[in-house]
């Protein structure tokens, strides 16, 4: 049998086309260039080659097998020298202390997600309120309005009740009335969270506008001239109290 484990075709390597002969040249590692006698006398040659090599290899197989196993001779078993044992002193077990209450671990603070040792969270409790008028403000700071427009609007809210002055500023033609009905709602959200108070318990004491920062700007103008164009801010602040709300 050929090296790559395949037999002549039995009308021999002349009867395989090129391409084949090829194959079978690749497969085997050998040359594959050139015609096809070539091709077929390298085929025949390699066989031939093969055959002598198994017949070469079949001999010494069978003298392998004939040939006795040679015995084995057990191995006596090499005596270990006598050590004397030294005597090993027997470790006292510690005598376990009564169990004591433990001071630390009960100060030590427990860790969160534990299902057994988190106490629920209670809901806040509003703050008491003081025996006189409550006050509670609110403030907007670098809202983009000129404090003047600004004071227009806040003179006529201011003195009014809640209810009254929400609705003024619902129907008011400036545009700043916007940031001024947010900033009075954020007001009696304060209110709310901390003293429990409605906006039928509250007016608005103060209300009053401060200047910001000025924002620059040019803009271009004929000749090759700039405009400055001044862009003001304000901050407003509004305050709440409990007093002389009658309506």
């Amino acid at each position: 049998m050929s090296p790559a484990g395949r037999q002549a075709p039995e009308g021999g390597w002349e009867s395989l086309k090129v391409d084949e002969l090829r194959d079978e040249l690749e497969a085997r590692g050998l040359p594959k260039s050139g015609k096809k006698d070539e091709l077929v006398a390298r085929l025949v040659e390699d066989d031939a080659s093969g055959e002598a090599q198994d017949a070469e290899a079949a001999p010494a197989e069978a003298t392998e097998a004939v040939a006795p196993e040679e015995p084995v001779e057990e191995r006596a078993d090499e005596e270990e020298p006598d050590v004397a044992e030294e005597p090993v002193a027997e470790e006292e077990e510690p005598v376990a202390d009564e169990e004591e209450p433990d001071e630390e671990a009960a100060a030590r603070p427990q860790r969160r997600g534990s299902a057994e040792t988190t106490p629920a969270t209670e809901p806040r409790a509003p703050a008491p309120r003081p025996d006189g008028a409550l006050v509670v403000s609110a403030r907007a700071k670098y809202v983009r309005s000129a404090p003047r427009k600004a004071r227009l609007v806040m003179d006529h809210i201011r003195g009014k009740n809640v209810e009254q002055a929400q609705a003024i500023l619902r129907h008011a033609p400036r545009a700043v009335s916007g940031d001024i009905l947010k900033l009075l709602n954020s007001a009696v959200a304060n209110a709310e969270s901390s003293y429990e108070l409605g906006p039928d318990e509250l007016r608005i004491e103060r209300a009053f506008v401060d200047e910001g920062p000025i924002i620059k700007r040019f803009r271009p103008r004929a000749r090759g001239r700039a405009t400055r164009i001044l862009k003001r801010t304000s901050h407003m602040t509004i305050e709440l109290t409990t007093e002389g709300n009658e309506g």
